[in-house]
């Protein structure tokens, strides 16, 4: 199976309803994929609300409540993986902040199962909020980047 295929796959898995696939080709190969079932992450979530004091939700909720009224338009992950918006650590990233992009320009990269993935817009005009820090896990819908 070729790279674009495999890409192709786990781009398909990430946005499916699927939380498991197992295929086994003719040749040997072996393709395991597994992600965590939706209600899975909604309980993990409401146990850390809960662990934590009630002055820190509200303030939460607050950041989410004025993230949601700002305008434009909202690039989030296909995928499970690590958020990279360099090609490399001494190379220049992809966007800031200010910086206008067409749609198809790469975004950024998200690395899943060792695989570089380039993220593009689906949106033209300037960049106005990186939501993301370089390095961190993204899951599948989490919010990367804010375009106006």
């Amino acid at each position: 199976m070729e790279y674009d295929q495999i890409k192709k796959l786990i781009e398909d898995m990430g946005s499916s309803k699927l939380t498991e696939l197992d295929i086994n080709f003719p040749d040997g190969t072996k393709i395991s994929m597994k992600k965590d079932a939706p209600q899975v992450v909604t309980s993990l979530k409401e146990v850390k609300l809960e662990n934590q004091e009630s002055v820190k939700t509200e303030t939460e909720n607050e950041v989410v409540k004025e993230e949601t009224s700002k305008k434009g338009n909202i690039v989030k992950s296909p995928m499970v993986g690590t958020f990279y918006i360099k090609p490399s650590p001494t190379s220049q990233p992809y966007v800031e902040v200010g910086k206008d992009v067409k749609v198809g320009d790469t975004l950024c990269i998200i690395e899943a199962m060792k695989l570089m993935n380039e993220i593009e817009s689906e949106y033209a005009g300037k960049v106005a909020e990186i939501l993301v820090k370089d390095g961190d896990v993204v899951e599948y819908g989490t919010p990367l980047f804010r375009i106006e």
